[in-house]
This record gives C-alpha cells, sequence and structure tokens, in this order.
C-alpha cells in the first residue's frame, strides 16, 4: 500500500464507491459480521465490533427483533495529518429476527476484545420435556364397555 498524495476527488470516489458496494448490510450501515448458535437451553449471538468500546454498543429486544447498535469515532491530534483514512466511523446497527421461544425477559450481553455476545436463553414453556407414561386400564374411561354375549 503507498501513501502517496492522490487527487482527492480520486480519492473521495474511491472511498464511496467502495462504502457503497463493499460491506453494507443492506440497512444503510457497514456490515457487523455475525454468527448464531444454538448451544443447549440458549441461542448465542456473536458480533464483531472492533474498536468499539462497550459503553458505545447498544442491545435492544422488541417485538421479535434483536437489535445491536454501536457506534466508532476515530481521533487523530491536531498535530496529525490524515492520508488515508478506510476504517469506518459513524454509527453501525444490525437486526435480526429472534424465534418467539425466546425468553426475552433473560437475554445477557457482554462485550470482550471487540466481540459482542449475546445469549438468548430458551424459554421454559419451549423446553423439551419428557412426559411420563402411566400404566392405564384396557379400555379408556370415558368409553362404555360392551359385552359381548
Amino acid at each position: 500500500m503507498s501513501l502517496l498524495r492522490t487527487d482527492p476527488f480520486v480519492a473521495e470516489f474511491d472511498r464511496l464507491t467502495s462504502h457503497l458496494l463493499g460491506g453494507l448490510t443492506g440497512e444503510g450501515s457497514p456490515a457487523m459480521p455475525v454468527d448464531v448458535t444454538r448451544r443447549a437451553d440458549e441461542l448465542v449471538v456473536r458480533v464483531d465490533v472492533p474498536g468499539v468500546p462497550a459503553d458505545a454498543v447498544g442491545v435492544t429486544l422488541e417485538d421479535g427483533v434483536l437489535t445491536v447498535s454501536a457506534e466508532r469515532r476515530s481521533s487523530y491530534g491536531d498535530d496529525e495529518q490524515v492520508l488515508l483514512h478506510e476504517r469506518f466511523d459513524g454509527a453501525m446497527t444490525r437486526r435480526l429476527r429472534v424465534p418467539d421461544w425466546v425468553d426475552g425477559e433473560r437475554v445477557e450481553a457482554s462485550h470482550a476484545d471487540g466481540v459482542l455476545t449475546v445469549r438468548l436463553p430458551v424459554a421454559e414453556r419451549a423446553r423439551p420435556r419428557t412426559i411420563a407414561v402411566r400404566p392405564g386400564a384396557a379400555t379408556p374411561p370415558d368409553q362404555p364397555q360392551i359385552d359381548a354375549a
């Protein structure tokens, strides 16, 4: 990569087309890569948010939609001249539809090493159960017995 000065118009055009044509989620903000896994009784959502401090990350769950928002701002000193600026600055948002069997009251989120982890537990009513089968009479109690005489 060269840090040579180029025509500002060409550089801006290149930055805009890269931003518009590559790396967008379709919601108008840069991509926030996501992994979703199911582990035992929970869904685990991991979202890459590099360079974003925990206090600049928001998580909401409303009407079955998990929304992750983050904001990253670069800061340069007064004595610095920016020669190349490719990293995104600004707000990012990612929305994921969540199954209705998630317990929205027990969702937890943590942030470490540039990765946001959201744990969405399965609601008690949606957990698999074993149904005990009891021995019973040969004829169901609600059906009359028929004599074959």
